[in-house]
């Protein structure tokens, strides 16, 4: 028994489009898409973003070491001109000691020369008293009188026996009360008187002359000792000048000292300030080369991303343009569905956007921007320990 069959058919027209369709379907899915020309492209680095990595990871790392070495090398300095401030310091102490024991020396010494010099004068003041016309009657012998008495009488009696010698001789010739024995008794007389005034003035001359000596002799011993004293005086006054003199050169010494000691010490606070001024470089240092790789940084950040909307607008318009026979194809045969079934098509494009490469990139560059404030806290960290 045969079998009947029978088919619903969709309009001539329908048919025509459904034939239609499929064979621009056939002729459009025939050849492979090239996707070459609408694949994702990423901008390369921009110049100034290639300057900036080079600049973080050539010089910026560790910029701030130099000058923390020169730091170093300074505060080595400071402690050396320290040490020799010191050192100038107490060799200016020992020549201020040694002056000071020069001026209590150059004290010692003038009082010695005062002492000297009055001693001198008491000199001086009793040779006065062995000068003058009556300087001689301190050194009379108080024995001189009695010798003269003595000499004297010893002289009355020689003069005695010589008158009974004339008297003898004239009672010897018979003119014993005669003229002539009176005559040679006068003259005799006479003679003796002469010859005893001649004697006691020579007595007297010579106590005389011998006190006046004696006194001279005074006079001169308290002169030369006069003249002593003031030579030993002027000695000691001499020693207290060269002490004066030693004290001046020790205190010049002490005070040249003192001023090297000085200098020695500005010269250290020189050096401590460079030493501050290299920290302070230090700190600086990792700061302008964080602003300048943030600053070539940001503007290769907007080069690339001008490139990257140029790829990524090509890429767009060569995705398009490869996908559109596909597009008008989607919808033909969604029109050619809606028509045969009744029912209002709805057409779902096959092009749908994904993020871009440069959304990717500037996701990218956000985490850089962590990345570079990172890097430049950890410089600043590590300058600051």
């Amino acid at each position: 028994m045969a079998v009947q069959q029978t088919q619903a058919l969709p309009p001539q027209y329908v048919e025509d489009l459904q034939k239609d369709y499929g064979t621009q379907l056939t002729a459009t899915t025939a050849a492979p898409l090239n996707t070459f020309d609408f694949a994702p492209k990423v901008a390369g680095q921009d110049q100034a973003q290639t300057d900036a990595y080079d600049l973080a990871t050539g010089q910026g790392i560790g910029a701030f070491q130099d000058y923390l070495n020169q730091a170093g090398t300074y505060d080595t300095g400071a402690a050396g001109f320290q040490t020799g401030a010191q050192q100038y310091g107490t060799q200016a102490a020992g020549a201020l000691g040694t002056a000071g024991t020069s001026l209590a020396n150059a004290g010692i010494y003038g009082t010695q020369a005062a002492g000297s010099l009055g001693g001198a004068g008491a000199y001086g003041t009793a040779a006065g008293g062995f000068s003058g016309p009556q300087a001689y009657q301190q050194f009379m012998s108080p024995y001189q009188q009695d010798v003269i008495d003595a000499t004297l009488s010893e002289y009355d009696t020689q003069a005695a026996s010589g008158m009974q010698g004339i008297a003898d001789r004239a009672t010897m010739a018979g003119n014993l009360g005669g003229g002539r024995e009176g005559v040679m008794r006068s003259q005799y007389q006479n003679k003796s008187d002469l010859n005893r005034a001649l004697l006691q003035s020579g007595l007297l001359q010579q106590g005389f002359t011998q006190a006046n000596q004696l006194s001279n002799q005074a006079f001169g011993q308290q002169r030369s000792l006069a003249d002593l004293q003031r030579g030993i005086s002027e000695g000691q006054r001499n020693l207290g000048q060269l002490e004066l003199g030693t004290a001046d050169r020790e205190l010049n010494v002490g005070n040249q000292l003192m001023n090297l000691g000085t200098q020695q010490m500005n010269l250290g606070d020189q050096q401590l300030n460079l030493s501050k001024n290299q920290q302070g470089l230090a700190q600086l240092a990792p700061s302008l080369y964080g602003q300048d790789i943030n600053t070539l940084r940001s503007a290769g950040a907007g080069q690339q991303a001008q490139e990257q909307a140029q790829l990524d607008a090509t890429r767009e318009a060569n995705r398009l343009a490869a996908y559109e026979p596909y597009e008008r194809l989607g919808y033909l045969g969604s029109g050619i569905a809606s028509i045969a079934s009744g029912a209002p098509g709805q057409y779902q494009s096959m092009v749908t956007p994904n993020p871009t490469p440069l959304q990717n990139a500037l996701g990218i560059a956000g985490v850089g921007a962590g990345l570079m404030t990172g890097y430049g806290d950890l410089l600043r960290g590590q300058n600051t320990t």
